[in-house]
């Protein structure tokens, strides 16, 4: 595995083995966190929602990308250029390095992507083996974005299963596995684009970012800009941090997808890259975090559909039914768990991100990189527990984020009773309609006189 000493500042572009090296020795045998509950409870429900895998740069990214390379390769001859001979080189070697990004790829799951989802499957099936059973494999329930890197991130982790079950054999297709192909529901993993109130207020609202902005114009990034102008050896007027987080992405870009690190990782030193994954932070931050109450309060729906499936699951056992969905996957985006997470609370800091405090959050909570790397993951899983001295504690619920047990946010212990779940989030279970939520403020009609 070909690491980079600027990996853990990537954001949301960051590598999966890179939050949970554990993985690098084995990808495919789980670390079973020593807090998950064994012995009297059974796992009878296992709801998840998990990012796609590694996927390549959008096109809007990869053109950024291209102009970033045209720079360079428009300086002319480089033995007469100022600057000291390392710089010489380095620029050299970027300008050489190969832009092997077509616009075909916008935002596609990648080969890296296709494993990253079998190998999480094949852990989850050895951490719940009683859940993933063969017999259940028929009751799996799957849900996607209807974007391919999502449908096809769904579609490898049924691959993966099926290795679990035949191993050896090559899967069939998937709509010929038993348990049928994923079906869309934007509704639930998109639910951003169904929100009046986000799209018109921060989605489409050019002061929304208001941050992101002056952080990209503040002193942290031009100082970064001044001294890639210098390596690059290009005018630093023809730069902007646009420019310099795309070169960013790309020795990320590079190093998740094929495994190589390029010359562009050259470019950054770890003080660089701090102030760069502060960037994205911000932007995740105000776009789809605590930034905006909108941002989170959209995603009430997807934590209701969760929950329904738990009370189900929860009525079916007590009639000594089977549970008819034991398995719920859902495949989304970075954006479909952020808005979710902050919902229900988790890695809020106590002062806001903003443009003005880099250094007062050099140690924030919230760091997107570390929370919704590629195929992050957020699992809830409903217990059975069988000497329970009262109704209550017969079900137990504990919620994983990237497969380690996740404290709860309001009491920090790591496993709950159903029921003090409910009671904790019951506003957001009762009284958050998304259609009221996402509704756009009535304008005055007498306003029209202005």
């Amino acid at each position: 595995q070909v690491a980079s000493a600027l990996s853990p500042y990537f954001g949301t572009k960051t590598r999966y083995e890179d939050v949970n090296p554990g993985l690098l020795s084995d990808p495919e045998a789980p670390q079973r966190d020593p807090e998950l509950l064994e012995g009297s409870c059974t796992p009878v429900q296992l709801v998840a929602l998990i990012r796609h895998g590694t996927r390549y740069p959008t096109a809007k990214q990869i053109r950024k990308l291209r102009q970033l390379h045209g720079m360079l390769q428009a300086r002319g001859p480089g033995h007469d250029r100022p600057g000291n001979a390392s710089d010489r080189d380095l620029g050299a070697a970027l300008a050489d390095w190969p832009l092997w990004y077509a616009d075909w790829m916008d935002g596609q799951l990648v080969e890296k992507g296709r494993q990253d989802m079998r190998q999480l499957a094949l852990r989850l099936a050895s951490l719940f083996p009683a859940l993933f059973s063969r017999e259940n494999y028929s009751r799996l329930r799957l849900i996607t974005s209807s974007k391919h890197r999502c449908v096809d991130s769904g579609s490898a982790f049924l691959r993966g299963l099926w290795e679990h079950y035949h191993p050896g054999l090559s899967p069939p297709d998937v709509s010929d596995m038993e348990c049928g192909p994923p079906s869309i529901n934007d509704k639930l993993m998109r639910f951003f684009d169904h929100c009046k109130k986000f799209l018109t207020e921060v989605e489409r609202n050019a002061t929304a970012l208001y941050h992101v902005e002056a952080f990209k114009t503040g002193p942290e990034m031009q100082s970064i800009l001044k001294k890639v102008a210098a390596v690059l050896q290009v005018p630093v007027n023809n730069l902007n941090a646009d420019l310099i987080q795309v070169a960013f992405f790309t020795c990320s870009f590079d190093l998740a997808i094929r495994g190589v690190k390029s010359p562009w990782c050259d470019v950054f030193d770890i003080d660089d890259a701090k102030v760069l994954e502060y960037l994205n932070d911000l932007k995740q931050y105000w776009k789809r975090g605590y930034g905006y109450t909108i941002n989170s309060r959209s995603s009430c729906t997807l934590f209701q559909d969760i929950f329904q499936h738990l009370d189900k699951a929860v009525e079916e056992k007590q009639r000594s039914q089977p549970v008819s969905s034991p398995i719920v996957l859902q495949f989304g985006h970075a954006e479909t768990l952020l808005p979710l997470l902050s919902l229900m609370g988790y890695f809020k800091d106590k002062e806001p991100l903003t443009a003005y405090n880099y250094k007062e959050q050099i140690h924030r909570k919230f760091r997107s990189g570390h929370i919704v790397p590629y195929a992050s993951n957020l699992i809830f899983v409903l217990y059975h527990c069988e000497n329970a001295k009262t109704p209550q504690e017969e079900f137990q619920v504990q919620i994983l984020l990237n497969e380690k047990v996740l404290p709860l946010a309001h009491s920090q212990e790591t496993v709950s009773l159903y029921e003090d779940l409910k009671n904790h989030y019951k506003d957001i279970l009762q009284s958050c309609q998304t259609s009221e939520e996402c509704e756009l403020p009535k304008v005055n009609s007498t306003s029209d006189e202005l």
